[in-house]
């Protein structure tokens, strides 16, 4: 029996306000057609505050699969056909109310009205929590890295308008990475980016190696203690050698970390981990080199008062045997994609069985919403262990 709606407008109300087994009648919408400009999105409780207060943002480029983002999250979205189908009904239009006479009583001023279908949803849009897609940062960001070449040349071109080309903004960045704005600066921090002059640069390996030397050669010139270096000392005195200002402050959040900030001047410790493997890194650039050699230069270049540990160096270098020599040569995480599928395909060119303590350092720092680490390496490899006291070898599915 279709429910006789006394005094109901009509439109979505209609369908919104229908009490439990009754009916109303609908029809075509004046208007009905495939709007392609209408597509549903299924979102969770979580995320619908976010949308409602247009606090998410789609992005990707023309030929990428768009991903929708909230502040901190990144989300696929995939399309998913429905069986049955569903009308979409708008709310009602005065203008456009659709009435039927055969539904009129006569006898009653009551009128009764139908809800008018616009579109027929052949399916909808899915929201799939998913990992930042930040490979294409650090591309982006070493089009361009920034060397000492271009202090010079600032100089020189001071007062002129210069031409910034492969440079990104942070607006050109959130245009172009997939992530979310959270993830983005993580992903900055993680590649140890700076913002000079508006753009957003990764320096030159070799520059950054050079206002380090500088840092460390001033501190023993000046007795500065290395675990409480004061930032506008430090940074003053480089800036007077020819580093700018903010690259000198660069290199103390990228070597070092605050112990203390105070009304005044901050003061900075620098960091023992990173300052060994900054000195690996240095001494193995230009190949592999014997155990002996390599752990005798490491310890010479590193500050006095720091110890090397080889452990520091797990996921920065790999050994290998050759008769009764030991070998190192450098084979960095850093250097590796952030795609799980991308990630082992390297690691297994790199070696076709890697044991499990030699694996852990390179996939660690893996995530993939809704897939744990166990889960990853079912997914992409095949572990094989002749007993249990055995160390276990994985080689690619």
């Amino acid at each position: 029996m279709e429910q006789k709606q006394s005094g109901c407008t009509g439109g979505a109300e209609a369908v919104l306000n229908l009490q439990p087994n009754s009916s109303i009648s609908i029809t075509y919408h004046p208007h009905f057609g495939p709007h392609d400009d209408l597509i549903l999105l299924e979102i969770d409780d979580k995320l619908l505050p976010d949308v409602l207060h247009q606090r998410v943002t789609l992005r990707g480029q023309p030929n990428e699969d768009a991903v929708l983002c909230t502040q901190s999250k990144t989300y696929s979205i995939k399309f998913v056909g429905n069986s049955n189908s569903v009308f979409l009904i708008p709310p009602v239009d005065q203008s456009a109310l659709h009435e039927h006479p055969q539904y009129s009583d006569e006898k009653d001023d009551d009128q009764r009205v139908v809800a008018s279908v616009i579109k027929v949803a052949p399916g909808n849009m899915e929201l799939v929590e998913v990992a930042p897609r930040l490979d294409k940062l650090k591309l982006l960001l070493l089009e361009n890295p920034f060397t000492s070449e271009e202090v010079s040349e600032k100089e020189e071109l001071e007062g002129m308008e210069e031409q910034k080309t492969n440079l990104f903004k942070w607006n050109d960045l959130i245009d172009r990475v997939q992530a979310s704005d959270d993830e983005l600066r993580s992903g900055l921090r993680a590649l140890s980016a700076v913002e000079i002059d508006g753009y957003w640069r990764i320096v030159d390996e070799k520059y950054m190696g050079t206002i380090l030397n500088m840092l460390l050669h001033n501190s023993v010139l000046n007795d500065w203690s290395l675990d409480a270096l004061g930032e506008d000392e430090v940074v003053g005195v480089l800036e007077s050698d020819g580093f700018p200002r903010t690259l000198g402050l660069h290199c103390l959040q990228v070597y070092g970390s605050k112990v203390d900030e105070g009304v005044g001047s901050c003061v900075w410790k620098l960091d023992e981990r990173r300052l060994c493997i900054h000195f690996a890194r240095e001494i193995l650039k230009d190949g592999k080199r014997k155990m002996e050699s390599f752990m005798e230069e490491w310890i010479q270049k590193i500050p006095d008062g720091m110890q090397a540990s080889f452990d520091m160096l797990e996921g920065e270098v790999l050994t290998e045997k050759f008769g009764v020599e030991t070998w190192v040569r450098a084979f960095s995480v850093s250097s590796l994609p952030s795609n799980p599928a991308a990630r082992f395909s390297m690691l297994f060119q790199e070696r076709p069985k890697w044991e499990w303590k030699d694996l852990q350092p390179y996939i660690r720092d893996l995530t993939v919403p809704g897939l744990s680490s166990e889960g990853l390496l079912l997914k992409y490899t095949r572990k094989t262990q002749p007993n249990s006291d055995a160390e276990p070898v994985f080689s690619a599915r």
